[in-house]
């Protein structure tokens, strides 16, 4: 049987999208109730009001170590005329907790008496009627309303509840999700775990657990089908079995889009209908929503970002009406843009974004956009939403962005902006390993992206490794000439091996430079504005090779890994990067030269204590020892101060 594409010929904007499922789906999917121990409702949400079965505490107790007595007996005493009370008679002995005796209303701290051994007390003032005395029902009284419906039950509630002698309540049920992942390319992580081996073509299948995992941190259950095949009858059976259990939502993730193997839209318009399909938002525009035998059914996009802000703008709000709660809000922030953030009229955009505080101000450096890039979401600290009636975002103008961190932590983040290397994420390991609360924020934008970043004061520090074609020298001269203005200090991080990476066997048998220009050869490139674009257009010049004559030169990557990976995944036969990135993917490395990679750090930040922090575990020797693993870097002057 053939599918035709799909398309998207009503797409709905996301604030009607996310209408369309509560008004639609909410009032039918509600949870039933059902009655469970108190001990296990932590997170859960009452569906009847509680009351007190007994007093807290039921009894008077005795809230000081002393003795109890009657008040009365004790009117009258003075330091200059004590009083003599008998034990067991007008005082008795108590600990803190202990049941008063009958006849006493109220205690004496142990720290105001005086025993005299023979059975008698001295006092030498008095008290007051239930003076350090806990009287039945202090907290709480028998029958009065302890919570609400409604009320979502924390650990102090238990506490409550506890000593209230509630030992059963009755909430809402857990929502029941079923997920069910589609694709062909899927492949499960306990294979690949038995054999290792990931065939060309094959993805991990990593979404349904990203999202059960959210599920269960919204206070419902999943269960994660294993994969399907892009076959529709297949999809269709185990939905059909899914909706006859007891699941209140089922997600088919993957098979959303436009492609010709797409096939979640046919599956629910054939079961039941489609009430939305592709939402104007970015990532997760092909998400579809469904009700099938008036359950909710969702069409998830494949790729992993656009998957999860799909969940969040879609499932989330529902699974939270579903049990009656508040949907979760993040902290939001104003922030200051390092640069601009072009974006399509039309669409709400989720940008996701590194923050760090520099100085008094909170700025913001855009990550990769693409919907495939998980480590977008992993890395990110935040999410900027650009709203669908805009262009886009200008730099430096405040804007609101949601925290996906903790402030605090957003205030010990040191943020480096500029050339990539390797040995930043050694350091921002080392710097965690001995300084939990302080961590290192990367972006890597080129080393004249991170001199700019300090010029405009958006960060804490920038990587730059730019050689200066008139003497051979790095870094020195373009400080001076575009940072004139703002004092810096220069910290030398490492010597390292810059060369031309090639796949294992070299098959292309490229020797140097001049090979590149070979009608043979793809080359991949690093960004404008780099060091290492630098030091390749110096060296093309000196060898009066064109860049038109290369192949590739204008595909550009933003860091040596991503070279290293086009190289490896043979995307591109050659590229120029540092030995480290070769190493790590066990690539080929000619060696071309052996540069310097130093940190600029502005004097406003150098003295902080964060930076001094920096500085030492750059000093440190297991620092020192890790970068020499990585292979190609020399340490011999790591830490010096050069400026």
């Amino acid at each position: 049987m053939s599918y035709k594409r799909n398309v998207y010929l009503q797409m709905k904007a996301l604030d009607e999208a996310r209408s369309i499922v509560l008004k639609n789906l909410g009032d039918e999917c509600k949870v039933g109730v059902e009655r469970i121990k108190t001990v296990q409702a932590l997170g859960r949400v009452l569906a009847k009001p509680v009351t007190a079965r007994l007093s807290s505490p039921n009894f008077h107790a005795a809230a000081m170590d002393g003795i109890a007595v009657k008040a009365d007996v004790t009117f009258g005493a003075h330091e200059t005329k004590p009083k003599i009370l008998k034990s067991g008679k007008e005082a008795f002995p108590v600990n803190t907790g202990h049941v008063m005796p009958e006849g006493t209303n109220a205690v004496i701290m142990i720290e105001h008496i005086r025993d005299l051994k023979n059975g008698t007390f001295e006092i030498q003032a008095p008290v007051f009627p239930w003076q350090h005395v806990r009287k039945m029902g202090e907290d709480i009284v028998a029958t009065e309303l302890l919570f609400a419906r409604r009320h979502v039950i924390t650990a102090y509630c238990l506490g409550a509840l506890l000593s209230a002698g509630v030992f059963e309540v009755a909430v809402y049920r857990k929502p029941k999700v079923k997920i069910i992942p589609t694709g062909g390319e899927l492949a499960d992580w306990r294979s690949l775990e038995a054999d290792k081996n990931l065939k060309p073509g094959q993805v991990l299948e990593s979404n349904g657990y990203v999202l059960g995992n959210l599920i269960a941190a919204l206070g419902g259950v999943y269960d994660h089908h294993q994969s399907l095949g892009d076959d529709v009858e297949t999809i269709k059976s185990v939905l059909k079995q899914a909706l006859c259990a007891d699941f209140d939502i089922v997600l088919i993730l993957g098979g959303s889009s436009a492609g010709s193997e797409d096939f979640a839209r046919a599956v629910i318009s054939g079961m039941g209908e489609v009430l939305v399909h592709g939402v104007a938002m970015m990532p997760g525009k092909p998400a579809i929503v469904g009700r099938v035998q008036s359950k909710p059914v969702f069409g998830i996009p494949g790729y992993p970002v656009s998957a999860i802000m799909a969940f969040e703008q879609l499932v989330q709000p529902l699974l939270a009406a579903m049990q009656h709660k508040p949907e979760p809000c993040r902290e939001k922030v104003q922030v200051l843009p390092t640069r601009k953030m072009p974006s399509k009229l039309g669409m709400e955009e989720f940008v996701r974004v590194k923050i760090g505080q520099v100085g008094e101000r909170l700025v913001a450096t855009p990550l990769q956009r693409a919907a495939g890039s998980i480590t977008s979401l992993t890395e990110a600290d935040g999410i900027i939403r650009i709203p669908s009636n805009v262009e886009g975002l200008l730099e430096n103008l405040p804007v609101s962005a949601e925290l996906l961190r903790p402030r605090w932590a957003i205030g010990k983040t040191l943020l480096a902006v500029g050339s990539h290397d390797n040995t930043l994420d050694v350091l921002a390991d080392e710097l965690r390993s001995g300084y939990d609360s302080l961590s290192l924020s990367s972006s890597h934008v080129g080393s004249m992206g991170g001199l700019m970043a300090v010029k405009r004061q958006v960060c804490h520090l920038a990587g730059i490794h730019l050689l200066d074609e008139t003497c051979g020298s790095y870094n020195v001269s373009y400080i001076r000439k575009y940072l004139n203005q703002t004092p810096v200090r220069l910290v030398h991080l490492v010597m390292r091996d810059q060369g031309l990476m090639a796949p294992p066997g070299n098959p292309k048998a490229i020797r140097a430079l001049p090979d590149l220009a070979r009608k043979s050869v793809r080359f991949i490139n690093r960004q404008g504005g780099s060091g290492t674009r630098i030091l390749l257009d110096f060296r093309l010049k000196q060898l009066k090779i064109s860049p038109d004559d290369i192949a590739g030169y204008d595909t550009e990557e933003f860091t040596h890994m991503a070279v290293a990976a086009a190289v490896f995944s043979g995307a591109a036969d050659v590229g120029l990067g540092i030995r480290a990135a070769a190493n790590a993917l066990g690539l080929d490395f000619v060696p071309v030269i052996t540069e310097q990679y130093d940190l600029v750090i502005p004097v406003a930040h150098f003295e902080t204590e964060a930076v001094q922090i920096l500085m030492n575990v750059i000093s440190s020797r297991p620092f020192k020892d890790r970068v020499a693993k990585l292979g190609g870097y020399h340490t011999e002057r790591t830490g010096q101060i050069l400026l």
